[in-house]
Parts: structure tokens; C-alpha cells; sequence
């Protein structure tokens, strides 16, 4: 059974940065990843996604040019750096599995969840 551990929350200013990181365990390691996030009382939405290969990215627009998803295959990990936050990117982030080449923002496509991760970014 494939598990996906998520890590690198916190309370930062804005202005500021923090890295999530997910690492999955169990499986194969041959997944696209995606990074989602939900701000209480809003519906969950998708933040960015990487291909299996690393070549396709995107990003939603309100996160563009401000946070970079990467992958190590190695490690069976991905990575959501977040640089300029902002109070409306406070939400619980969550990291997500495909067992898919493809990159795709579209949440029903994904097979694996991690538990999520608080973010708080004060004004």
C-alpha cells in the first residue's frame, strides 16, 4: 500500500518561504504528483503538478512565477517551494499520487492523498 508523508508546514510572515516535501513509501515510485491545497470554508483546489519524467509542470495562476514544484525519483519525493507568500495562500496542503506519466491538475485523477499540512502566512 502506497503512503505519502508530507512535511515542511508551518506559520511563516508574508513575504516569506517554506518547502513542503512528500515522500512516498510502498509502490513502485512511478508517479505523476500533484500539490493541492483546501482554506477552510473554500473548496479544495490544485496548486501545481509535474509529469512522471519531470519535463511537464504546471501551475494554477495565482501561485505562477511564486512557487516550483520538483520531484527526486530517487527518493520517491516531491517538493512545493513557496517564496513570496502571501495570507490568501494559507490553507492545509496536501500532496498527491498518480500512478500516471502524465502531469494533470485534475484532482480525480489521483490515487494516493497525504495526510496534509497546515500552512499560516500573517500579514
Amino acid at each position: 500500500q502506497v503512503q505519502l508523508v508530507e512535511s515542511g508546514g508551518g506559520f511563516v510572515q508574508a513575504g516569506g518561504s517554506l518547502r513542503l516535501s512528500c515522500a512516498a513509501s510502498g509502490g513502485s515510485g512511478n508517479f505523476a504528483w500533484g500539490w493541492f491545497r483546501q482554506a477552510p470554508g473554500k473548496e479544495r483546489e490544485s496548486v501545481a503538478a509535474i509529469s512522471r519524467s519531470g519535463s511537464t509542470i504546471y501551475y494554477s495562476s495565482f501561485v505562477k512565477g511564486r512557487f516550483t514544484i520538483s520531484r527526486d525519483n530517487a527518493a520517491n519525493t516531491v517538493y512545493l517551494q513557496m517564496n513570496s507568500l502571501k495570507p490568501e495562500d494559507t490553507a492545509v496542503y496536501y500532496c498527491a499520487a498518480a500512478n500516471s506519466y502524465i502531469a494533470t491538475m485534475n484532482s480525480m485523477l489521483y490515487n494516493y492523498w497525504g495526510q496534509g499540512t497546515q500552512v499560516t502566512v500573517s500579514s
